[in-house]
């Protein structure tokens, strides 16, 4: 049996699933099994059943299901306490039948590490080879690129004073304010690119250096957008509180008023309803613009001095109390206690603990652990280490060879003629080594750097990533492999170009992945001083790929749309290498 209960905050489903046997059957519960709520084919079952339910061909004759509006910008992301997939302390990842597979995996890693390592010191008399890599990422500036790090953070807090400076009233958010964050934004990220020109840093100084701006870029961002949305709320809050004093001074006249709006021509339908964040978020999408909101108009009747009758006054008290009740619970988000409601959230605490948090959306309070596991901890650092110097390894032995002998042809003038007659060849020695070093930077960024984040911070919703390994279609992993910016856009740059440009949601996924794409061109630009567009380029077409995906020879064809999936992560990062060395 599947029902529905709908609290104050989020819907709820209650589950309970009895299954009732013959009388031949024998078991221990008298003929009834009882199953938990969390097992995965209950929980398919279910959501497979509320679509169902929920489908317009499934409603009785005669009734048609209410077109919900579209989702607000700032549209709720729930967060809660979760274990990424690979991670030990997943018990259903480590029950999973596929759990051999994954340490088959770095057992193979090992070994092959370790073939390697003997390699060189049969070769070199060191295991790590020539080593060039290693020299070259220590060689130079590492000081220098930790004290800008540390600068480049401490910069975030412009944001933080100029969200205090827009609650304090002397700035206003939908005026000037967003306007200053933006210029700011922009120097920023002018700032951190025209460093590593000018230091003209090796490529690892420059990817960490780059990325991590743009990570801090982001998390501006949604501080600043999130914050500014709710001095709006809060100044609107404060007017309203202000008309309702207002009111309590007002004198009713006897006869009936004939001041606009009317007792009888206002709305006090969603009076019924408690008043929350969700309700006058429906409420306020409902309404068209051309339409006038009728808060908006009681406020107008309370400031023009008109006399209002007593009808008017207990309807606009009533309005008004229920739309100020509602916005409290706007400015309260998902906080539990005042002092993390705005404005009590805008200390330079609570931002420069949002900087360091494992996600990049801003919310007023998050869902914490109990306390960290320094064993954890020291675990997730060692990893991240060990992942590294893997990294080294493998580049040192199978890509830098290929790099050099492209650097050495241009140095000798050979023509690009010629150069490109090596490609096939280049791209067959990096696919296998760009492949395996895909694989591990990503299980490096997700798995160790972020859980290590989540665990000295507290912070408890470790779902980093979702199963893209079993993708299907591109905008599946677009959304799966990297949680943290898929959140990112589907708030600031999908939902905000539908709000605020007033555009489709096709344009909005246009416009969310070829902001994606360019901020990948411009990481290109910063490592390899070439802005050739290549990777724009490619991750422009899988758009059409999408599109391809959901026709009808491909929308069920799920091993075949996992193939072709595989075959662009497979190749993809080696052609692009490859053609920013021949090119």
């Amino acid at each position: 049996m599947v029902t529905r209960q709908q609290t104050k905050h989020t819907p709820q489903i209650t589950l309970s699933l009895t299954v009732t046997t013959s009388p031949n059957t024998s078991n221990d519960g008298g003929g009834i099994i009882i199953t938990s709520p969390n097992d995965p084919a209950i929980r398919s079952a279910v959501r497979h059943s509320l679509q169902h339910l929920s489908s317009p061909s499934q409603l009785p004759h005669g009734e048609h299901k209410t077109r919900r509006p579209s989702r607000p910008k700032f549209s709720d992301l729930v967060f809660t306490r979760k274990f990424s997939a690979f991670d030990r302390q997943n018990h259903e990842a480590a029950n999973s039948p596929f759990h051999g597979f994954f340490t088959l995996f770095w057992m193979a890693v090992f070994f092959f590490v370790v073939k390697i390592g003997v390699d060189n010191w049969r070769n070199y008399g060191n295991v790590l080879g020539r080593n060039e890599i290693m020299r070259g990422m220590f060689k130079r500036d590492v000081i220098v690129l930790l004290v800008a790090d540390g600068a480049m953070c401490g910069f975030t807090g412009v944001g933080w004073v100029l969200q205090r400076a827009v609650w304090a009233g002397w700035v206003d958010w939908d005026g000037m304010g967003w306007v200053l964050q933006n210029v700011w934004q922009t120097i920023f990220i002018g700032m951190v690119v025209q460093l590593t020109l000018v230091r003209d840093w090796p490529w690892s100084h420059t990817v960490f250096f780059v990325m991590h701006g743009i990570v801090m870029l982001m998390k501006q961002h949604s501080y600043a957008f999130y914050n500014g949305y709710l001095s709006s709320v809060y100044k609107t809050r404060m007017h309203l509180l202000s008309k309702l004093k207002e009111l309590e001074r007002v004198s009713p006249v006897r006869s009936p008023s004939q001041t606009e709006p009317l007792a009888s021509a206002v709305s006090t339908t969603h009076l019924s309803r408690i008043p929350s964040a969700h309700e006058y978020r429906e409420r306020r999408m409902s309404i068209s613009e051309e339409k006038v909101p009728d808060i908006d108009k009681v406020a107008a009747a309370i400031g023009s001095g008109e006399p209002l009758d007593e009808e008017q006054v207990h309807v606009f008290e009533r309005i008004l109390k229920w739309e100020i009740d509602a916005l409290s619970d706007e400015l309260k988000g998902k906080a539990t206690t005042p002092e993390r409601a705005y404005p009590n959230n805008l200390t330079l605490g609570n931002h420069y603990e949002f900087t360091v948090l494992p996600t990049l959306v801003y919310e007023l309070e998050y869902p914490r652990s109990e306390g960290i596991n320094l064993y954890y901890a020291a675990e997730k650092i060692a990893a991240c280490f060990g992942v590294i110097f893997v990294m080294i390894m493998i580049s040192q032995a199978f890509i830098y060879p290929v790099v050099m002998d492209t650097v050495r042809m241009k140095e000798q003038g050979v023509p690009l003629a010629a150069r490109f007659q090596e490609f096939p060849w280049m791209l067959s020695e990096l696919v296998f080594p760009f492949m395996m070093e895909y694989l591990l930077a990503w299980y490096l960024i997700w798995e160790t750097i972020l859980n290590f984040l989540a665990e000295i911070t507290y912070f408890a919703d470790r779902s980093f990533y979702d199963a893209w390994w079993n993708s299907v279609s591109w905008d599946q992993f677009a959304r799966d492999w990297n949680r943290p910016v898929h959140n990112f856009l589907l708030r600031h740059v999908y939902h905000s170009s539908i709000s605020a440009m007033k555009v489709d949601k096709h344009t909005a996924t246009l416009i969310t992945f070829f902001l994606s794409a360019c901020v990948h061109e411009l990481v290109m630009w910063c490592i390899f001083k070439k802005l050739r567009g290549y990777l724009l380029f490619l991750q422009m077409c899988q758009l059409p790929l999408v599109r391809l995906s959901r026709t009808k020879w491909l929308r069920h064809q799920a091993t075949l749309g996992n193939m072709m999936f595989w075959l662009g992560i497979f190749t993809g990062p080696s052609i692009l290498c490859s053609l920013y060395l021949i090119l």
